[in-house]
């Protein structure tokens, strides 16, 4: 089981990326598809929405996924309903 501790800077990578694979499920988005939409590479979106790797990524990409997914940027923000787990 995969320990993310909140208090640690890198839980809001964790958080992010796993709102964005959400997001991106909802949306009927396929990496690829997000990844060509966005003009980013699928491996970054994937490292993005991988729990055990901790991609860094700026603000203004996460503005263009929010987007191109045309939600709220908050969204990739929001509490997980679910403890991280691996």
């Amino acid at each position: 089981m995969l320990k993310i501790d909140k208090k640690d800077e890198n839980y809001v990578y964790y958080l992010v990326g796993q709102n964005l694979k959400k997001w991106r499920k909802l949306r009927h988005f396929s990496v690829t598809k997000l990844a060509m939409e966005c003009n980013y590479s699928e491996g970054f979106i994937m490292n993005i929405e991988s729990p055990n790797y901790k991609q860094t990524f700026s603000l203004g990409t996460l503005w263009r996924f929010a987007t191109v997914l045309e939600i709220d940027i908050r969204e990739l923000f929001k509490p997980l309903d679910k403890t991280p787990d691996k």
